[in-house]
């Protein structure tokens, strides 16, 4: 068994590569083989969401703290708060943050395919980031 105390949580700027705003990752994690499981507990400012990515097997988010949105591409934007899980399927493109005005923080968890657990694109625009709750992103628009 192995025990990491939260004193010896190593966190780090989440790169400006793969987010937008102020993000802090922290406790990364990748479980040696036959595990194919990594994670972290990322916390977003208000405003900060992470670029469009996919996960090949699919991403779990377990919210802890604040409220967030979401999107599938070609989706409606949600909302999720506090104490809610949500589950990304294999391979859909797609971005999570904090909302403009609260911080938000969640434990995402997801599994490595062929050594990779995802694949980073680019940045969210402004435009799809503010539109309306419940707005459909369309491919065309998403680029």
């Amino acid at each position: 068994m192995e025990i990491t105390r939260k004193q010896d949580l190593a966190s780090v700027t989440g790169p400006a590569d793969y987010f937008t705003g102020s993000v802090t990752i922290t406790g990364q994690f990748q479980r040696p083989a036959p595990s194919r499981v990594s994670g972290a507990i990322v916390h977003f400012e208000p405003g900060a969401r992470t670029h469009w990515h996919t996960h090949p097997a699919g991403q779990t988010l377990i919210v802890t703290e604040g409220v967030g949105w979401t999107q599938i591409d070609g989706g409606p934007k949600l909302e999720f708060h506090a104490g809610d899980i949500l589950w990304c399927p294999a391979e859909h493109r797609h971005w999570h943050g904090a909302t403009l005005d609260q911080g938000m923080t969640h434990i995402a968890i997801q599994e490595a395919v062929d050594g990779s657990p995802v694949t980073w694109m680019e940045p969210v625009e402004d435009a799809v980031y503010l539109a309306p709750l419940g707005h459909m992103v369309q491919p065309d628009t998403a680029d």
